[in-house]
């Protein structure tokens, strides 16, 4: 249930779907623990990249980042290619310098969103993180303390509005379900080839 080298190994079976690369969306709301579960995924991928979508999205584009990630990214690893692409810096309110994201077996892309209809089809897999939009707000209201509740005020309307227009879930392969020492993956809502070899039935 909780082995995240089965699974790891599951995922590197895939088809490539971006170039030579296994693209990998861990979606979810913001706060439902997606950060985490991709660092330990990753590791356990043998120290898979990690794309954060918090790099690319600003202040004044939390969602309006698919043409930069294609530019950038997408369009690089689809040709074998390293992308480089320059991270956000929430504090200085400007980018930084550039990152070099190699075209591994296996890439994660984490962050809200990571699942829309711009980046579906470059992925291998869509896992969607379990956890409803009002607690998983609560839990990153906690985790960033009061200094940025206004942030949080503007970023819950502006994710239940994407969400609303280009929902990810119903296109997941897997759910994943956090638990006391570690995780269960559960069959996503799109019943898909990729499913059964991302979930074996004795998990779900």
């Amino acid at each position: 249930m909780n082995d995240l080298g089965d699974h790891a190994r599951r995922l590197r079976s895939l088809p490539p779907s971006c170039g030579p690369v296994r693209l990998i969306a861990v979606d979810g709301h913001a706060g439902s623990g997606k950060s985490t579960f991709a660092d330990r995924l990753a590791a356990a991928l043998g120290g898979a990249p990690v794309l954060r979508l918090d790099d690319l999205a600003t202040h004044e584009e939390l969602f309006a980042w698919t043409d930069r990630l294609r530019a950038q990214v997408l369009d690089p690893l689809s040709r074998g290619e390293a992308a480089r692409y320059a991270p956000y810096d929430w504090t200085a309110r400007r980018f930084g310098p550039p990152r070099t994201l190699d075209p591994a077996p296996v890439v994660l892309i984490e962050g809200v969103g990571a699942g829309r209809s711009a980046v579906r089809p470059y992925l291998a897999g869509l896992l969607w993180i379990e956890g409803e939009s009002e607690a998983s707000w609560e839990q990153g209201r906690l985790r960033d303390g009061p200094g940025l509740s206004d942030f949080w005020d503007g970023w819950t309307v502006a994710e239940h509005r994407h969400f609303a227009d280009d929902p990810s879930y119903p296109f997941a392969d897997a759910v994943i379900r956090r638990m006391p020492t570690g995780y269960m993956w559960l069959d996503g809502p799109r019943p898909t080839a990729v499913t059964s070899r991302i979930v074996t039935d004795s998990e779900a």
